[in-house]
C-alpha cells in the first residue's frame, strides 16, 4: 500500500466528515424520503435518490437535508414516491418523481416552500392544514 502524504490525509478525513454530516440527523431542515420497494426500484426510484443527492450537493446543501430510503409506500402505480418532511409544513408524497421532479422539489418545496400540486399523491386534509 502507498504511503499518504498529510496533504492526503486531510483530504481523506474532510471527505469521511461531510459523508457523516450527511448522516446525522440534528439540525436538518428537512427529510426526503425514497420509496425503494421492488415496484419502486422497477420504476426508477434508484435514479430519483441519485438525483436527489446529486441536487443536493450541487447546491451545498447535503448536509442540510437528509435522504432516507423505506420500503414499498403502498403507492406502486405512482412510483417512484418520494415523501418530504419539513417543519411548518405538512407532509407531503410526491408521485412519478424522476430526475427533473428531484431538481423541482429541491428549489419549489425545500427552498421556496412551494408544493409541487401537479406531483402531489397524498397528503393531510385540507381541514387540518394551516393556513
Amino acid at each position: 500500500m502507498a504511503k499518504m502524504s498529510l496533504d492526503d490525509l486531510r483530504k481523506l478525513r474532510n471527505e469521511t466528515q461531510q459523508q457523516i454530516k450527511k448522516r446525522e440527523t440534528d439540525d436538518k431542515i428537512a427529510q426526503i424520503i425514497v420509496g425503494m420497494g421492488t415496484c419502486g426500484i422497477a420504476a426508477g426510484a434508484k435514479l430519483t435518490l441519485d438525483a436527489f443527492v446529486k441536487e443536493l450537493d450541487g447546491k451545498n446543501m447535503g448536509g442540510d437535508v437528509i435522504i432516507r430510503q423505506t420500503g414499498c409506500m403502498g403507492l406502486c402505480q405512482n412510483e417512484p414516491t418520494v415523501e418530504v418532511v419539513m417543519a411548518d409544513m405538512p407532509n407531503i408524497i410526491y408521485g412519478r418523481v424522476d430526475a427533473k421532479v428531484a431538481k423541482d422539489i429541491v428549489e419549489k418545496h425545500l427552498l421556496k416552500k412551494e408544493l409541487l400540486n401537479d406531483q402531489i399523491i397524498d397528503r393531510p386534509a385540507g381541514d387540518i392544514l394551516k393556513k
